[in-house]
């Protein structure tokens, strides 16, 4: 496997290069997992490049951080511009973003208080994140997703994929491509790294936010798509056993972007194939982010690179 790297990436402000992003070993988050992050996607567009929603991810980076006493010193707007100046720095796209905030090497303990906090900003290519070109076949995971109570949710914290990592290990050990997990009083959550929607019906269902959900951002942008479509949209606790009697289900995330599921549980999910609710929904978010549509939600931030011409690293 190739490795995901670039000329530069941003740090604190500056463009350093690669091989120089490193951190102590004693780094608060390496002992403590005190870390926030973002995943971004930048597409190709007919006449350069645009990044996906970069100002409603960098308002959740920010109200991650918040979540966690972690005060950022940059605004939404300086962080756009960070990864604006990093892609066009590195002149790689279509790319994968990755936005980073972390207790760095400070005072060694669960309090983190005295450690300083270290922003980076990273690009690389990468592709399609769940396997499986003719849908995704996975399973319910033994594992639950967190209660309310234990660690908020709506922070996308470094901590929190600890449970998601168990639950894709597990998957994927056992033959499956991801996971599915359930709530503390067992309604369906979501994905390892993705958010949840299933069709029966006609009508278009996914897990609300109480059910320890993270606020998705290209789940909001579906769900914006969907009304616009004609499709009435349900939040409300979901049962396990709706997945098996389903006439569609996929997953939506920066990295998975729209991936219809084949299967759960060894069980089809219709006739196995991409439905038509998810197939209306998947082109068009992606006739939009690929520049084929106008873009009338201005959700795309354009860059000035050259397509498909990295700089050499």
């Amino acid at each position: 496997m190739a490795l995901q790297t670039t000329a530069n990436i941003w740090h604190n402000g500056q463009l350093i290069p690669w091989d120089k992003a490193q951190i102590h070993v004693m780094s608060h988050v390496i002992h403590y997992g005190s870390s926030v992050f973002e995943g971004i996607r930048c597409y190709s567009q007919p006449n350069g490049a645009g990044v996906f929603r970069l100002p409603e991810h960098m308002a959740r980076l920010i109200d991650s951080a918040k979540i966690y006493r972690m005060p950022l010193p940059y605004t939404v707007d300086q962080l756009c511009s960070a990864v604006v100046d990093v892609i066009e720095a590195n002149g790689v796209a279509p790319c994968y973003i990755r936005p980073i905030a972390f207790r760095g090497y400070g005072e060694v303990g669960v309090n983190p208080l005295k450690s300083p906090i270290e922003v980076y900003i990273a690009n690389f290519p990468w592709g399609k994140y769940v396997p499986g070109n003719d849908g995704a076949d996975v399973c319910v995971s033994s594992w639950s997703r967190l209660a309310p109570n234990t660690m908020p949710s709506l922070a996308k914290a470094g901590a929190n994929y600890m449970n998601s990592q168990l639950i894709r290990m597990e998957a994927e050990i056992n033959g499956y491509s991801e996971g599915i997990a359930l709530d503390v009083n067992g309604y369906l959550s979501e994905g390892s790294g993705e958010n949840l929607f299933i069709v029966r019906g006609g009508v278009l269902y996914t897990t609300p936010l109480a059910n320890s959900v993270l606020n998705g951002i290209t789940r909001s942008s579906v769900i914006t798509l969907a009304k616009q479509l004609g499709i009435e949209v349900v939040e409300q606790a979901l049962p396990r056993e709706l997945l098996y009697i389903c006439d569609e289900a996929f997953f939506t995330g920066t990295a998975a972007e729209v991936t219809h599921l084949r299967s759960v549980d060894r069980i089809l999910v219709g006739d196995g194939t991409m439905g038509p609710i998810t197939t209306a929904l998947h082109d068009e978010f992606f006739n939009i982010v690929n520049g084929l549509k106008p873009d009338r939600h201005n959700w795309l931030t354009p860059v000035n690179v050259k397509v498909g011409e990295p700089v050499a690293v």
